[in-house]
């Protein structure tokens, strides 16, 4: 995708358009389940800590991840296969900046309805029900913390949420605008804004939210800020 944004050349071979296109959906269908599993992670953690080590032992975290890439592989691999069997009929331009599905459907010259019938099904079951289970998660651990006592407690209970919850925010709002629409009333300008945020902003950000948990990178930041302000 760089080489074709940065390069010159601006074309790409069908066998690596359609590698593109199957690689992206399928990781990106993959941070979807992890994202609801995170979410299940959480909600044992702070609803039930004394049997956190039971319930989320190697042997269930192996199964869970397993199951989030072999299902999102298997689901990338059959919609990637309706949409390239469909006919081309020319110019086989893509107003995109990859290789993505809906782009691509767009170019099909033959009737796409039970494609996106395919897509938005899959888009339940890889994105919908993981998005459902985390709001669930979230609306137990609210609960629960309301019900805290200690306000340090809620405190922490929170804090290990904040960063979860707002790639959530982010990724998920992005996705379910994308994929859970009819592919007539998708923009192709809009499209690609709403591409930028799962594919680039997204992933740029998770280190850096994830991180600002870590005590020792909040202090390196401290004294980042610090000599910034003692520079100016």
């Amino acid at each position: 995708m760089l080489s074709n944004v940065v390069g010159k050349k601006k074309t790409i071979p069908f066998p690596s358009c359609a590698a593109q296109m199957y690689f992206s959906l399928s990781f990106g269908m993959i941070e979807c389940v992890l994202l609801g599993v995170m979410a299940y992670d959480r909600y044992v953690a702070i609803c039930h800590p004394l049997h956190y080590t039971v319930i989320t032992n190697q042997c269930t975290c192996v199964q869970l991840a397993a199951i989030s890439w072999s299902s999102s592989f298997l689901s990338s691999l059959i919609i990637n296969v309706l949409t390239l069997s469909l006919p081309c009929c020319g110019p086989n331009v893509l107003s995109h900046f990859f290789c993505e599905m809906p782009s691509v459907l767009r170019l099909a010259c033959a009737d796409t309805s039970f494609t996106e019938l395919v897509v938005f099904i899959f888009s339940i079951i890889i994105v919908f029900i993981p998005f459902l289970l985390i709001a669930v998660s979230y609306a137990r651990i609210l609960l629960s913390v309301l019900n805290m006592r200690a306000a340090p407690g809620r405190q922490k209970a929170l804090s290990t949420c904040a960063s979860h919850l707002t790639v959530v925010t982010v990724f998920y709002g992005t996705a379910i605008f994308m994929y859970m629409r009819p592919q007539s009333k998708f923009s192709s300008a809009g499209g690609k804004i709403i591409a930028v945020f799962y594919t680039v902003i997204t992933p740029m950000l998770n280190p850096l939210i994830y991180s600002l948990r870590n005590q020792d990178v909040k202090g390196v930041l401290r004294r980042a800020i610090v000599r910034g302000h003692e520079s100016s």
